[in-house]
């Protein structure tokens, strides 16, 4: 967005979306950090002006970044803007990704887990009518972009299986997309894809949004945050158009029907 960030401008780039919501069950995947947090906020104001309602979802883990006094500060604050989240256990603790390698991997695995299980049982009934709605940013996929020319471009003969890179570049494509309308009925929007970082935390400081205060131990080992720091010290701004045109060019992006046929089951344990 080249425009000043603002909710004027974001519901400008995603009215025809938000229009599209009022007659659908609406769940918001949150988990206290900035971008879920921004998003959030925005899908309170979009509700009241566009006329629909929605649900918000948080996987309480690592555990040990969800005390009982953080939920209770970010619920009342959401409470009082006529939210309440629905926070999900997710019967695992810390120690069961303490020692893994890649305890992001892990953590995300628990985590679609979770999302697999609660969405394909107890809440959902009519996926002819649902969206998820996800916070991705317009940061996460350029540091996709990144790890898929170092990995199955240039670092090609570094050890690890093709199959491997290649199942990874077509689980972070389908996010370059702001709206997946899948053949099962049901959809994912992506409401921050066309946001820098640096506007998600000017907005966030704008409106007083509360986030999680206790930092995740193992963040500095996710590399998308390594990058994420080199933009910030370089004071860099990405445009979506752009990054989007060249994906398709240069990186051979999959097209949106690549996606939308997936099963559910396996679209949501494996690719979301």
């Amino acid at each position: 967005m080249s425009v000043k960030p603002s909710y004027d401008s974001w519901k400008e780039d995603n009215r025809s979306i938000l229009e599209s919501l009022s007659d659908k069950r609406n769940c918001l995947l949150f988990s206290g950090g900035k971008d879920s947090s921004l998003a959030l906020n925005l899908m309170v104001k979009a509700g009241l002006e566009f006329g629909f309602e929605f649900e918000a979802h948080a996987a309480v883990f690592p555990v040990h970044r969800y005390t009982d006094e953080e939920i209770d500060r970010l619920g009342s604050y959401w409470s009082n803007q006529g939210i309440q989240i629905t926070w999900h256990d997710v019967g695992v603790t810390d120690d069961s990704i303490e020692d893994d390698p890649d305890p992001c991997v892990a953590c995300r695995a628990i985590r679609k887990s979770m999302l697999k299980t609660g969405l394909t049982t107890d809440m959902v009934g009519e996926w002819d009518r649902f969206t998820i709605i996800a916070s991705y940013s317009l940061w996460d996929i350029i540091s996709y972009s990144i790890e898929h020319l170092l990995n199955n471009i240039y670092g090609s003969d570094q050890g690890v299986p093709a199959d491997g890179r290649k199942s990874r570049f077509f689980e972070t494509s389908q996010r370059f997309y702001p709206l997946l309308k899948m053949n099962e009925g049901y959809s994912i929007f992506r409401p921050l894809i066309k946001l820098n970082d640096t506007d998600i935390r000017t907005m966030i400081e704008q409106e007083g949004i509360p986030t999680l205060s206790i930092p995740c131990k193992f963040a500095n080992l996710r590399p998308k945050r390594l990058l994420e720091n080199y933009y910030r010290a370089l004071g860099l701004r990405f445009d979506y158009d752009q990054l989007l045109g060249f994906a398709k060019k240069s990186l051979n992006l999959p097209d949106m029907s690549s996606y939308i046929s997936i099963n559910k089951a396996e679209y949501l344990q494996n690719i979301f």
